[in-house]
C-alpha cells in the first residue's frame, strides 16, 4: 500500500516528509517539498487552544436562539448519548436479519410519524428539508407522469420558504407565484385566477412563514382537488401544530418533515439533518425504495414499490437523526401537543411586549414565529434590521432571521421555541427594548454594533464584493 507521508524521528518531533519517489497518483505542484513546521506544545497547550476558540463561540448551551424558521429547540443530551449505543454503529450494507434492532426503530418511527402527520406511508431517506421537498415533488411528478397526465407547474405563495421554488424546479416544474393578501395568507382570488390543467400542485407551508396559520386551507384544499392537482406541505413550522391538527386533516397530499428541527436534533452549522416524507395512500407506491417494512416475524428493507421513484440517498437517511427523533418521541409522547402549544403561547408573549416598539406588519394572533420589522428605526434615524441583529449579539443572544420573508421590508423573524422559560423571554423582550431606546437616542451606538463579540464590526459589503478565500497558515 502507497503512502504520502512516513514517520521521522529527528529531534524536532514529528517530521512528516513526502515519499515523492512512490508517488505516481499526485501532480508534482501538490507535493511537499519542506518538513511541516510543527511547534512543541504539550496537551495541556492543545486544549487551553482549543477551548479558548470553543469559547468564542456561541452555542444554544451559552444563550437564546430566537432563530425564525430554524428551529435551534430542546436538543436533550441523552439523544446524543443514545445515538452512540452500541449496536447501533453497524455497517448500513449488514443484511436485514443481522440489523433487527436497528430496522425496528426505523419501523416504530415511521409509525410514530404517520400518527401526527395523519398520513398513510413514508420514507426516512431524505437527508434534509430541501432534500425532502425534492423527494416529494418528484413523486408528484412521477404520479401524474404515470397516470397520463402531462402537469408542468407547481404554484408556489411567495411567502414560501426560498427552497420550495428551487426544489420544484429541479423537479422539471415550473414555478407560478402567487401574491398574499392583507392578511400574510394566500389570496384565494390570486390562487383561482391561475389554476388550470397545467398545474400539478401548490407547495405550502401552515403555518406560512409570516408564522401565520391559513385560515382557508380546507377551501384551497378543496380548490386544488377539484383540479386534479395535489397539494405539498412543507413540515418545516410542524412544531406548531403537533397534536392540534395535520396536514392530512387539511387536505394535504404530501408532507416532509424536518426531524432535525422539529424532534430535537441539533442542525447548526448545515447538518446533519433529515427530511422524512410521508404520502396519502394514492401515492404509498410511488415513495423512494427501499422502505422499511414488517412481515409479523422480521424487519425488512421493501424495494417491491411499484412505481417508486428509486433511491433518493445511500441507504436509509442519517440514521444517527432517526434515533435521536425517535428518542424524543418516546420521552415526550402526548406532551407533543404541548411542545406545540408553548411554542406558540412564547412566540404571541414576544409579539405582544414588542409591537410597541417596533413595526408590526401584520397583526394577527401568530402560531410559533412572528415577524416584526426594523422600518420604523431605519425611517427615523437610519438604523437598519441588520444594525439592531448586530446590537442583539453584545446582549448574549443569537440574532433572529433578517430579511425574510422578502415580501416584508427590514423583516425581523423571531421564533422562541417551546423549550425557553419566561426568564428567558423576558430578558429578550428587554434587550430588544434597549435597542430600540438606544436606536432612538443613541443610534450611532447601534450602528456601531457589536461592541463585545470576538470580531467586531465589519464591512459587509467590501467582503462579498472581494472575498478572501485562501487560507493563510
Amino acid at each position: 500500500m502507497k503512502t504520502i507521508f512516513e514517520k521521522s524521528n529527528d529531534a524536532e518531533g514529528i517530521n512528516l516528509v513526502n515519499e515523492v519517489n512512490k508517488i505516481d497518483f499526485l501532480p508534482e505542484n501538490l507535493l511537499r517539498s519542506e518538513n511541516v513546521k510543527l511547534p512543541q506544545l504539550s496537551e495541556l497547550d492543545v486544549m487551553r487552544h482549543y477551548k479558548e476558540l470553543s469559547d468564542k463561540n456561541f452555542c444554544i448551551e451559552k444563550g437564546f436562539y430566537p432563530l425564525g424558521s430554524c428551529t435551534m429547540k430542546y436538543n436533550p443530551k441523552v439523544n446524543e448519548f443514545l445515538s452512540s449505543l452500541e449496536g447501533f454503529d453497524i455497517h448500513p450494507n449488514t443484511e436485514d436479519s443481522k440489523s433487527q434492532g436497528s430496522l425496528k426503530l426505523m419501523y416504530n418511527l415511521q409509525n410514530a410519524l404517520l400518527e401526527v402527520t395523519g398520513m398513510d406511508a413514508i420514507t426516512l431517506q431524505p437527508s434534509a428539508g430541501a432534500h425532502g421537498e425534492l423527494t416529494g415533488m418528484m413523486i408528484i411528478k412521477k404520479y401524474f407522469d404515470t397516470i397520463g397526465e402531462k402537469r408542468t407547474k407547481v404554484i408556489v405563495p411567495d411567502s414560501a420558504h426560498g427552497t420550495n421554488p428551487a426544489s420544484a424546479k429541479m423537479a422539471g416544474f415550473d414555478i407560478v407565484e402567487i401574491k398574499s393578501n392583507d392578511k400574510g395568507q394566500v389570496d384565494i382570488e390570486a390562487l383561482k385566477s391561475v389554476l388550470n390543467a397545467d398545474i400539478a400542485a401548490i407547495m405550502m407551508t401552515n403555518p406560512n412563514t409570516l408564522g401565520i396559520f391559513e385560515e382557508n386551507i380546507k377551501e384551497i384544499s378543496d380548490i386544488m382537488h377539484s383540479n386534479g392537482s395535489l397539494l405539498y406541505y412543507d413540515g418545516a413550522n410542524f412544531n406548531a401544530i403537533m397534536g392540534y391538527t395535520n396536514p392530512k386533516l387539511m387536505g394535504f397530499d404530501v408532507v416532509h418533515l424536518n426531524l432535525h428541527k422539529t424532534f430535537s436534533t441539533p442542525h447548526g452549522g448545515g447538518g446533519p439533518g433529515a427530511g422524512v416524507v410521508a404520502v396519502v395512500e394514492k401515492l404509498r407506491d410511488y415513495l423512494p425504495s427501499p422502505i422499511i417494512d414488517y412481515d409479523g416475524k422480521m424487519y425488512f428493507r421493501n424495494y417491491d414499490i411499484k412505481h417508486s421513484i428509486g433511491s433518493v440517498k445511500d441507504f436509509s437517511g442519517n440514521f444517527g437523526v432517526l434515533v435521536r427523533a425517535y428518542a424524543y418521541i418516546l420521552m415526550m409522547g402526548k406532551n407533543l401537543k404541548h411542545a406545540s402549544e408553548n411554542a406558540v403561547l412564547n412566540a404571541n408573549y414576544l409579539k405582544e411586549k414588542l409591537k410597541k416598539y417596533y413595526n408590526l406588519p401584520y397583526d394577527e394572533p401568530c402560531m410559533h414565529e412572528f415577524v416584526i420589522t426594523g422600518e420604523k428605526q431605519k425611517s427615523e434615524n437610519g438604523v437598519s434590521t441588520l444594525n439592531i441583529a448586530k446590537a442583539l449579539m453584545d446582549k448574549d443572544t443569537h440574532p433572529p432571521t433578517v430579511y425574510f420573508p422578502l415580501i416584508v421590508h427590514e423583516a425581523i423573524m423571531i421564533e422562541p421555541t417551546e423549550s425557553e422559560n419566561k426568564q428567558v423571554l423576558d430578558d429578550f423582550i428587554n434587550a430588544m427594548i434597549e435597542i430600540a431606546n438606544e436606536c432612538r437616542n443613541n443610534p450611532q451606538y447601534v450602528l456601531d454594533a457589536p461592541h463585545n463579540t470576538p470580531v467586531l464590526k465589519i464591512d459587509e459589503v467590501n467582503a462579498a464584493r472581494h472575498p478572501d478565500l485562501n487560507f493563510k497558515g
